[in-house]
C-alpha cells in the first residue's frame, strides 16, 4: 500500500536533514537511524552523492527516503528514479509545481509567511513545511495560523534542537519535525554509529501524542 505524504509524515516524529560527504557513510548511517526508530530520512541535494546516497538509503530495510533541497524541476525525476519516495524543498515556485505533478513524486514545499501558506493551499498542498521555523515564528507562528488554515499540517524545519522540538510536537497542527541534530557531522566522519542510532532513540520518544 503507497504512503501518503502525511503518512510519511506521522511515521516519525523527526525527520533528520542528512547531507552525505561521503558515499560510504550513507547505508551505515541510515541503519543506525532506523536501528534508533526514526525511518523516514530526508537526503538533501546539498551535495554531489545526493542521489547515489538515496539509492543506496532505499535499499536499507525499513527506511523510508525522500530527498531534500529540490530547487530546480529536473531534480524531481532523478531524485524519484534513485528511489525516493517524496520530496521537500525550500520554497514553491510553478516550475516546481509542474515538476512535482510530472513526477508524481509527493512534495512537502517550504512556506514562511501566510501568504506563502494560503498560495501553496491554493494550489493542493495541504502539507507543507514551515522553514526556516524559528525565524518564521516557531511554535507562535504555528499556534497562529492554525485558527484560519486549520486543514494545513506543517514539519516545521530550521532552528529546531533536540530541547525544543516537543514543543513544536505538542501542537495539533504539526505531524513531525525536521532537524539535522539527529546527525552531527562529527559522528558520521568518525563512524560513530551508536551514537547517533542514541540520538535517533532520543528523538523518536519525543512525539507527546
Amino acid at each position: 500500500m503507497t504512503m501518503t505524504l502525511l503518512d510519511i509524515m506521522r511515521t516519525s516524529a523527526v525527520i533528520p536533514v542528512i547531507a552525505i560527504d561521503e558515499p560510504e557513510h550513507a547505508v551505515p548511517l541510515a541503519r543506525a537511524l532506523v536501528a534508533g526508530g526514526i525511518r523516514v530520512l530526508e537526503v538533501t541535494l546539498r551535495t554531489r552523492h545526493g542521489l547515489g546516497a538515496i539509492k543506496a538509503m532505499s535499499e536499507v530495510e525499513g527506511a523510508i527516503v525522500g530527498v531534500g533541497t529540490l530547487t530546480q524541476p529536473d531534480e524531481f525525476a532523478a531524485a524519484r528514479d534513485a528511489g525516493a519516495v517524496f520530496g521537500v524543498s525550500p520554497g514553491l515556485t510553478p516550475a516546481l509545481i509542474a515538476a512535482a505533478k510530472s513526477s508524481g513524486l509527493p512534495l512537502l514545499p517550504g512556506v514562511m509567511t501566510p501568504s506563502e501558506i494560503m498560495a501553496a493551499r491554493e494550489q493542493g498542498f495541504r502539507q507543507l513545511k514551515l522553514f526556516p521555523a524559528v525565524p518564521a515564528g516557531g511554535v507562535g507562528m504555528l499556534n497562529a495560523i492554525g485558527g484560519p488554515l486549520p486543514d494545513v499540517t506543517f514539519c516545521p524545519t530550521g532552528g529546531i534542537s533536540q530541547d525544543t522540538a516537543s514543543q513544536f510536537l505538542a501542537l495539533k497542527n504539526v505531524a513531525c519535525v525536521g532537524g539535522s541534530w539527529l546527525t552531527p557531522k562529527d559522528a558520521i566522519a568518525a563512524g560513530d554509529w551508536e551514537r547517533i542510532t542514541d540520538l535517533a532513540k532520543a528523538a523518536s520518544g519525543l512525539r507527546s501524542r
